[in-house]
């Protein structure tokens, strides 16, 4: 399924959300290579930071040739920022820029930024406007529900964000009170999509499956989803997730190998990206995310934290092989009680499955409490 976004056609209506600290360039090529993804984010960028130049900024709204369509997504709290940062987006060859107001953390809160700007919404669509007016690429608006169950205001803002010339919304299916806690609300997310006229809205929150993909959708009148964790845990959700809508076959599972390749592509990304020793360490958070679906794993998660360069992973990919084998069959697959647990219906919607909550934890990140 295609998706307009403004001006800007994308060749299938999966996006890729924003995740601190992990959907840098590396990841997001990698995600790219395996196909599917509609529209890939940046990490949350501080708009004064950006104007600034600072290192850190730079390197979240770093780029590559094979890394098309991409959206800046920025936050900050005064217009005049916005405005200038999301033209210097436009020079630096975005195809859209995204603002976020579902940022739950406290620290982008407190500036005014996030999910504080839900709670003033005329000084919002002002800010809005103003970013709309100083550049020809789509801007776009990232929200949660609202800032808590009391104050739902993600449809009114989302009407007023649509007036302001805003060319799609993204909503998370969540409060800013409620983190990452309890179940995605389908229907808050249906309430948006009911509250504008013409622009496209993309449902977000939870989705870790094609399945879970298509019921959002189906639920919610979204045009399109947006996934975070899911595909930081699942970077195959995006090819095996536009199959399904095309054809309603799923997708076999990634065999062992398969994800053993991706992984050390994604290593190989990373030190191509923050160089040897810096890419290794940084790679030390991600590698336990593909081990959760190796089945036992826990030899090789003790060595992933200590890895400095591309020897250190080699030879812990090594050991780990070596000790996997006890819990092989005669065929070389995993036996029927090690292999890992189907997590189909996680994050679908099932309540049955809500215990099953912990199997995709909230990443820890440079943004605290995600």
């Amino acid at each position: 399924m295609k998706l307009k976004i403004g001006s800007l056609e994308l060749a299938t209506n999966l996006c890729l959300s924003p995740l601190a600290g992990y959907t840098n360039l590396p990841f997001r090529r990698v995600v790219r290579e395996l196909g599917g993804c509609g529209l890939a984010t940046t990490d949350l960028v501080n708009a004064r930071s950006l104007l600034e130049n600072n290192r850190r900024a730079l390197e979240l709204v770093a780029t590559s040739p094979d890394d098309r369509p991409w959206a800046v997504q920025l936050f900050g709290a005064v217009a005049s920022e916005m405005r200038d940062a999301a033209k210097k987006c436009e020079d630096l060859g975005a195809n859209a820029v995204d603002i976020n107001m579902g940022c739950p953390v406290r620290k982008v809160c407190k500036v005014g930024g996030g999910s504080a700007m839900m709670t003033e919404l005329a000084k919002t669509a002002e800010l809005v406007r103003g970013m709309v007016a100083a550049v020809k690429i789509p801007i776009t608006a990232k929200m949660r529900l609202g800032w808590d169950e009391k104050n739902l205001t993600a449809p009114d803002l989302a009407r007023a964000l649509e007036e302001t010339g805003v060319a799609a919304i993204f909503v998370h299916g969540r409060t800013r009170e409620q983190g990452f806690s309890g179940l995605v609300n389908l229907k808050g997310i249906a309430a948006v999509v009911q509250a504008v006229k013409t622009i496209p809205v993309i449902g977000n929150g939870d989705v870790t499956t094609p399945e879970g993909a298509k019921r959002m959708m189906e639920e919610t009148g979204c045009h399109g989803v947006s996934v975070g964790r899911g595909a930081f845990y699942n970077p195959w959700i995006f090819r095996a997730t536009a199959r399904y809508f095309e054809t309603g076959e799923l997708m076999p599972e990634p065999d062992f190998e398969e994800r053993i390749r991706v992984m050390t592509r994604h290593l190989e990304r990373n030190i191509e990206f923050f160089g040897e020793e810096r890419g290794c360490v940084l790679f030390r958070k991600v590698m336990p995310w593909y081990a959760r679906r190796f089945g036992p794993a826990s030899s090789f998660k003790k060595e992933a934290v200590l890895i400095r360069s591309r020897s250190d992973y080699d030879r812990a990919l090594q050991n780990y092989r070596a000790w996997r084998e006890q819990f092989l069959d005669e065929k070389g697959e995993l036996q029927e009680p090690f292999q890992p647990t189907k997590l189909a219906a996680v994050f679908a919607g099932d309540p049955a499955a809500v215990a099953e909550r912990s199997a995709i934890p909230v990443p820890k990140g440079p943004v605290e409490n995600w």
